[in-house]
């Protein structure tokens, strides 16, 4: 009995398996089917009546799909190279168990039945048997599924370039739709006119976004009376303009020591930026040092300013409704080999891009996240 004991004692150590967690493949697969529907809705955006908001969509879908096959190929290559390790580590453990359950394939039946002590010996050799075989079988089952399961992570890992690349391919077809379709977008209703050499001058003379959000009715003409339904009842549940993470809170410095009253965050290159709620813009275009500059005006007394963009959608004075494209951001468009090799260090990484937010009302900045619905807390 001590005999049979200790061979279950050896053959069992390490064999505990992350069955409590969600298979990666499984979370990879299931991204590649939401990528699948990302192309098409991009393929129905054609013939959607309002395009621009079907693109977004598209847009949206296609980042929500990337996004979540770059964290199940995460996961995946982590659970492999942990897989992997176990396997190197146990290779002493393993000829041992191919050694024994070979010995006992290859033995005669007779010479496994008959013992030399006789009937008494035969019997307990019997009972250890009974005891280890299934102990055997358990072990031998186990390391059978994870050498699968390397085999199944391989293979995902190795066929995920081509999907990858499919939807950076789709993703980059939907914004170029984009663009175009809100070139041609002339159903918007408009609150003012732009002076374009007002807003020259005001450009040129200001120094600081307070001076410049002082003078913006400086560029209005003809602008309608009233204002927008507002944001006020939605407080602190705003949705952030871009996927991303909040990288630096208001009022905290920078690695140069400058500190600003909006937030900063990191997003992915190329993503899509969109207004959180109706509103009016204000101002598009390069503003001090802030680069490409959308300001918008969601309700009387209240700016959102949104700095950092590559590209800039809208034109001045126009109203836009909530959840329009409102830019792109920067950065080249990564290849699937790179997101391959980049995207292996956490759901952060290759987030490279960096966007400032900031909140004024009556032209005093406010805590951005007292108004968007963020993870403090």
């Amino acid at each position: 009995m001590r005999l049979a004991a200790a061979l279950i004692a050896v053959f069992l150590t390490g064999a505990a398996t992350a069955q409590d967690t969600p298979e990666p493949a499984e979370a990879a697969r299931a991204a590649a089917t939401r990528l699948s529907e990302a192309g098409t809705l991009l393929d129905e955006a054609d013939g959607a009546r309002n395009r621009v908001r079907a693109l977004t969509e598209a847009i949206r879908a296609y980042e929500d799909g990337l996004e979540a096959m770059r964290e199940g190929l995460r996961r995946a290559a982590i659970r492999e190279e942990v897989l992997s390790r176990d396997l190197q580590a146990r290779e002493g453990e393993i000829a041992q168990l191919l050694g024994v359950l070979q010995g006992i394939g290859a033995s005669p039946a007779p010479v496994q039945l008959v013992h030399p002590s006789g009937p008494v010996g035969t019997a307990r050799s019997g009972m250890i048997l009974a005891e280890v075989a299934p102990a055997l079988n358990q072990r031998a089952s186990a390391l059978r599924k994870d050498l699968q399961e390397v085999s199944v992570l391989r293979a995902l890992q190795e066929s995920a370039a081509g999907k990858l690349q499919e939807g950076l391919s789709g993703a980059q077809a939907a914004r170029t739709a984009l663009s175009q379709a809100i070139a041609d977008r002339t159903d918007l209703p408009k609150r003012f006119t732009e002076d374009p050499v007002q807003t020259a001058l005001l450009v040129a003379s200001t120094e600081t976004l307070e001076g410049f959000a002082s003078g913006l009715s400086q560029i209005a003409v003809n602008e309608a009376p009233g204002s927008l339904p507002g944001i006020s009842d939605r407080k602190g549940e705003l949705p952030l303009p871009v996927k991303g993470t909040i990288l630096r809170r208001a009022g905290e410095a920078d690695a140069a020591g400058i500190t600003r009253p909006g937030i900063v965050m990191a997003t992915r290159p190329r993503a899509l930026v969109t207004t959180p709620a109706p509103a009016t813009v204000r101002y598009r275009g390069s503003l001090l040092d802030y680069g490409n500059v959308i300001i918008l005006e969601p309700q009387a007394g209240i700016l959102l300013v949104i700095a950092g963009l590559d590209v800039v959608y809208g034109k001045t004075g126009e109203v836009l409704p909530g959840g329009s494209p409102v830019g792109l951001m920067g950065g080249p468009d990564t290849g699937a080999d790179d997101l391959l090799t980049r995207e292996g260090s956490g759901t952060g990484a290759g987030q490279t891009e960096t966007l400032y937010v900031e909140v004024r009302q009556d032209n005093t900045p406010v805590d951005p996240e007292a108004w968007f619905k963020t993870d403090r807390g």
